[in-house]
């Protein structure tokens, strides 16, 4: 059985991306590493992980991408098809790192954010 490591997505300049980088790296986790500030979301990642996480927890409303967005573009942002949207223009405005660990015989679970020790759990899975 051929082992599919899990993927990361995220912004390579993004400090806490490089940070998740490298606790897998430590932990000899294999990985595949999809900028998005460079390579785009793929549309069919981005429902997936809608679907899974909330398009809620996807935002980041702290980051300066939200906040150098037009306060009209923000209030535009209503539910999960304008989020998505407005995800798709402007990628650096999905928190980071969004992480797709392959489970066994079905569609990949999702995680936003690093947390060593959640991480941990899921690298044994």
């Amino acid at each position: 059985m051929k082992h599919t490591p899990l993927t990361l997505f995220g912004i390579a300049h993004c400090d806490t991306v490089r940070k998740a980088r490298a606790w897998l790296a430590a932990q000899g986790q294999d990985c595949v590493f999809h900028d998005f500030g460079k390579q785009g979301v793929p549309p069919e990642h981005l429902a997936l992980w809608v679907q899974q996480l909330g398009w809620e927890a996807l935002l980041n409303r702290r980051g300066t991408t939200w906040r150098k967005l037009p306060p009209g573009e923000q209030e535009r942002v209503q539910d999960a098809a304008s989020a998505m949207a407005l995800m798709q223009t402007h990628p650096s405005v999905i928190k980071r790192p969004v992480a797709e660990w392959p489970q066994q015989g079905g569609q990949p679970r999702a995680t936003v954010g690093f947390d060593a020790v959640l991480w941990a759990e899921w690298a044994k899975a």
